[in-house]
């Protein structure tokens, strides 16, 4: 039986709460006490430099890469020991860096393949698809012979199948040509004002700063900046230093 999708916990609080992540890869340790919280309905960007601890952020919410210690917590219950798979079951969607297509299946395999996965809580194809027409045409088409901008758009369709109240981005912009980058900005845009809730990496800043209601930047794992984009863009001294914005 699917997990059902839960609400925020009994005191309103925060949507998604990260307290204190300390995440390793084999001894290398690479996130030094993260912690942040994302309101529901609100998109928060996550910033930083190459290698800064962002994606390992991501996956350590998603449980692909746990943390050792510290804790998180979605719409109000602990997720420490809950598989990635249940994870999703429980609202949470995942779009990694790379897209993650394969290029043997259809446009239509895939959408199919994440309906099973979601089992009972797929959205219905025909209203995912009203916010990608492109892939409509494409159903036929496989993975391999679609173009980057409509990859990252089967990526994002995919996700979406799945109904998730919480939608975790990382680098949706990367290598599209600009005219695309305007155009999954406006889908996102769109997928928040649905009611989806966006926690997004992104070094595209001024993707990042279109849709965010409010930034965290990350520096050699360590959280150094939260606030909102005004504060951001008040502080060219802090986005030269952490951003690389000169």
């Amino acid at each position: 039986m699917p997990e059902a999708h839960t609400g925020p916990g009994p005191d309103g609080g925060a949507f998604l709460e990260v307290e204190d992540l300390h995440t390793f890869y084999d001894d290398s340790h690479i996130l030094h006490g993260v912690s942040f919280q994302v309101r529901r309905g609100e998109c928060l960007a996550l910033l930083g430099r190459n290698g800064a601890g962002k994606t390992t952020t991501l996956r350590s919410i998603v449980g692909l890469t746990p943390p050792r210690s510290g804790s998180i917590r979605f719409a109000g219950r602990s997720i420490d020991t809950t598989p990635a798979h249940r994870r999703v079951r429980m609202g949470l969607a995942y779009v990694p860096e790379g897209r993650g297509i394969f290029p043997s299946l259809t446009v239509a395999e895939h959408l199919r393949v994440a309906e099973w996965a979601a089992r009972g809580q797929a959205r219905p194809r025909e209203e995912t698809l009203e916010l990608f027409p492109r892939l409509g045409e494409r159903l036929g088409n496989y993975g391999g012979q679609l173009s980057g901008g409509e990859q990252q758009m089967l990526a994002l369709a995919r996700a979406l199948i799945a109904s998730p109240e919480l939608m975790i981005l990382d680098e949706p912009s990367e290598g599209l040509a600009p005219v695309i980058v305007d155009r999954i900005t406006d889908i996102l845009d769109e997928v928040r004002k649905r009611g989806v809730t966006l926690l997004l990496v992104e070094q595209n800043l001024s993707m990042a700063m279109a849709l965010a209601d409010r930034v965290v930047i990350l520096s050699q794992g360590r959280i150094v900046f939260a606030g909102h984009p005004q504060e951001l863009r008040d502080d060219p001294a802090l986005m030269r230093v952490h951003l690389g914005v000169t």
